[in-house]
């Protein structure tokens, strides 16, 4: 599952390190590429939006949208 998290307050290298550090700590979190104002963060879907917007608020940003895409890849 995919999941993208607008953030709010972001304005540095050092923001961006801290949001992907704290989302790094979630278990079932595989992959987070995290840009400025944005998080796109790949897991097997036992992370919920409130865990999420509790890892970045410990971070001291707000999440202002989080957007989940259920859409998997077909096993050929």
């Amino acid at each position: 599952m995919v999941t993208t998290v607008m953030i709010s307050g972001m304005v540095s290298e050092h923001c961006k390190r801290a949001v992907y550090t704290s989302l790094g700590a979630l278990p079932g979190i595989s992959t987070a590429e995290v840009t400025m104002g944005k998080a796109v963060i790949e897991h097997d879907g036992s992370v919920t939006a409130d865990s999420l917007k509790e890892a970045i608020s410990v971070t001291g940003y707000e999440v202002v949208d989080v957007v989940e895409d259920r859409r998997r890849l077909p096993i050929v």
